[in-house]
């Protein structure tokens, strides 16, 4: 077995729901040499294997019988620009809300919305991040990937990677068959602001009413993000952990005559996508603690680990929250996280 290889590893250092869970064998790589011979090991080749980031929307329910192989590459440059626009790469390994802080030191417009969204580059593309109208598949240029079995890399144009709501090829159709190495973003020199959505108006009008740049706008998505969300440092948790449906605009109307102030964002004339924060605060779920785990008081779409619970403990709340809502009104909630 390779040095590289540990056994019996905790994961709960390496997921933000802070679930006390062991990997059988648990490598880290730093480089595509590392990551092809970590790839040929017969430990690895012979036992199930799983490509691990930031851990920030994955919820294990169980320990790990195979290898967990933790992506850290990093690296950030500058590919090429034009008048008008830049191509930044960043490696898979680097933070999330670390690469959109250097983009507005440099003043690279484009991801200021995504700020302080918690994991790794390599996961933005997995899954399709998106917060406050703004979604990731908008500045992926390409994505550049390593294929586990033939150890080929491709170069996943934007269309290739399939993008949908909180999906992507690598999510489904190509699900653990590659690990993604870099992605290159194409941002722009002049912003084009997008601050319509949620509160960031209100916020911006409040800190600073008569100027508009992308460091403002980064600074009051995180003020607001800090104040509806918990740390997963503090508190354990995935973020988000339910995605917003997208139902009929017959069935809105429906059930807008009964819930005027439904939350409701138009899809086209045929579809509308509704908060399913606020259909579970609806159910009452809100700030409800069962055993370890619960709904966060102040945000409903967040389930959080107060500190011992289990994944499974976590994963049967979700079911009780799906079933309340479905019941109450008519909508089938999809779970945005991972389960392993």
């Amino acid at each position: 077995m390779h040095p590289l290889i540990q056994d019996n590893v905790s994961l709960r250092p390496f997921n933000t729901f802070q679930v006390d869970v062991k990997a059988r064998h648990f490598a880290r790589f730093s480089s595509l040499d590392e990551l092809r011979t970590l790839l040929a090991d017969q430990v690895v080749v012979a036992g199930k294997k799983m490509i691990l980031g930031g851990g920030s929307n994955v919820l294990f329910r169980s320990d790990f019988d195979g290898v967990i192989l933790r992506n850290e590459l990093r690296g950030i440059r500058l590919i090429s620009e034009t008048d008008t626009h830049l191509i930044v790469e960043s490696a898979a390994g680097e933070s999330w809300h670390q690469f959109v802080l250097y983009c507005i030191e440099k003043g690279w417009a484009g991801v200021e919305n995504l700020s302080l969204i918690p994991g790794s580059v390599g996961a933005g593309p997995m899954q399709n991040i998106g917060a406050y109208g703004v979604e990731i598949q908008e500045v992926i240029e390409s994505v550049q990937a390593f294929h586990i079995h033939d150890h080929v890399i491709h170069t996943f144009s934007n269309s290739e990677c399939s993008f949908s709501y909180r999906e992507s090829i690598f999510k489904r159709a190509e699900k653990d068959n590659w690990v993604i190495l870099a992605v290159q973003f194409k941002l722009n020199k002049r912003p084009v602001f997008r601050v319509d959505y949620g509160a960031i108006q209100d916020e911006l009008d409040l800190a600073s009413p008569d100027r508009l740049t992308i460091r403002e706008v980064s600074n009051a998505v995180i003020r607001i993000r800090q104040s509806k969300l918990p740390d997963p440092a503090v508190l354990g948790n995935a973020g988000s952990f339910f995605k917003n449906p997208v139902i009929s605009r017959a069935h809105f109307e429906r059930l807008k005559k009964g819930y005027p102030s439904l939350p409701a964002y138009p899809i086209d004339e045929n579809s509308i996508k509704v908060a399913a924060g606020w259909l579970i605060e609806q159910t009452g779920w809100k700030g409800k603690r069962i055993g370890e785990c619960g709904v966060h008081e102040r945000q409903a779409l967040v389930i959080v680990n107060y500190g011992h619970a289990t994944g499974n403990e976590i994963f049967e709340l979700s079911g009780q929250i799906l079933s309340s809502v479905k019941e109450r009104f008519g909508i089938d909630l999809e779970r945005e996280v991972n389960f392993i």
